[in-house]
């Protein structure tokens, strides 16, 4: 039995490696973070500055990102900075680490920061609920940024691009180039519920069956199979070599998002087969997509989810909410835009992030 003099000299020496442990966490993320500002450092757009009736100067605005492991999260955590402190603002991120339980426990590190705004880019919809419930009790707003979250959250608004209205445009696109010509389709998910993959996957089938209805009077639509990539060059690599396996046939990939398809591109070429198939992208407008869309023929297109954007948009109703504005419609979209080759060099940066 442990006498109460023993238990508290444990305390004692535990609580030095506590401290050190957490020390360590801290300057890793923080080393993580210092990173993508270097890596950010690029010609990519700066922010804007907004109208404020306010002083700006003592306001702190709060970013969680689910992940900075990708080129997406690197360039709308850049937007977010930039135009954060070119509005004279502080700027404070945490990284989730791809860890759903890291990304609450940074967005209550946030929370007794005491920013005056959080912007939050959920990793999931329904785990960081009770989050923003905390950041409400505490007086913070919080706006949702790129993905979703559950209703049930307790937040300002939801800034992302048109996800469906893209995927329609892409599918539409993709019914007028085929024509009445079968369709044998392989589509190309990010991972299993996510709301923002499901949207864009709605919008691309809407755009075409609403296509071929209106030019043919009828819908041939043949999905020969799913796969998930985990939004990952990797897992789109694997995805397709397994369909080109068990789907010799397919001559269409549809796809939530670039990303799940530029690794896929390798496995097609493997096969001999880039004449063969046709790839269609609900979104993102990923620079080494619009390489493709400009330089191929069997990149056809892809639609605009800028980060750069979606960061501007946050930061300007974080301080139009600062100068009192409340009557924020629950989701806010970007212009939705279908990039094909006709347009692609307009949209290409070789030096952006993204």
């Amino acid at each position: 039995m442990k006498t109460k003099s023993s238990i508290i000299n444990f305390k004692k020496l535990c609580f030095p490696i506590l401290v050190l442990l957490l020390c360590f966490n801290f300057f890793s993320c923080a080393e993580q973070l210092n990173e993508v500002e270097t890596s950010t450092n690029t010609s990519e757009e700066t922010g804007d500055i907004f109208e404020s009736k306010i002083d700006l100067t003592s306001k702190k605005i709060g970013y969680c990102s689910p992940s900075l492991n990708a080129p997406y999260y690197q360039a709308l955590w850049n937007s977010i900075k930039t135009t954060t402190e070119k509005n004279g603002m502080q700027f404070l991120s945490a990284d989730g680490q791809g860890d759903i339980n890291k990304q609450i426990a940074a967005v209550e590190d946030l929370i007794t920061k005491g920013v005056d705004a959080l912007l939050l880019n959920p990793k999931d919809p329904d785990a960081l609920v009770g989050v923003t419930k905390i950041a409400k009790a505490a007086g913070i707003p919080v706006f949702i940024i790129d993905s979703s979250i559950s209703p049930e959250a307790e937040f300002v608004t939801t800034i992302q691009s048109n996800n469906l209205a893209n995927g329609e445009l892409a599918g539409e696109w993709l019914a007028k180039k085929f024509g009445s010509k079968p369709m044998n389709i392989a589509l190309l998910s990010g991972n299993a519920g996510n709301p923002v993959g499901r949207t864009r996957k709605q919008g691309l089938l809407q755009g075409i069956t609403e296509e071929q209805l209106r030019t043919q009077g009828k819908i041939n639509l043949n999905v020969k199979t799913q796969a998930y990539t985990e939004w990952s060059y990797a897992g789109g690599l694997q995805a397709m070599e397994d369909i080109l396996v068990a789907h010799p046939d397919v001559n269409v990939v549809i796809t939530e998002s670039d990303v799940c398809v530029l690794g896929a591109i390798k496995a097609i070429a493997q096969a001999g087969k880039t004449d063969d198939i046709l790839i269609v992208a609900g979104a993102d407008g990923q620079k080494e997509a619009i390489k493709y869309i400009m330089e191929t023929d069997f990149y056809g297109c892809t639609a605009m989810n800028s980060p750069v954007q979606i960061g501007k948009n946050a930061v300007q109703y974080a301080i139009e909410y600062m100068n009192g504005k409340t009557d924020f419609d629950k989701k806010s979209y970007t212009a939705p835009l279908l990039i094909t080759k006709e347009n692609a060099a307009k949209y290409y940066n070789p030096n952006a992030i993204f």
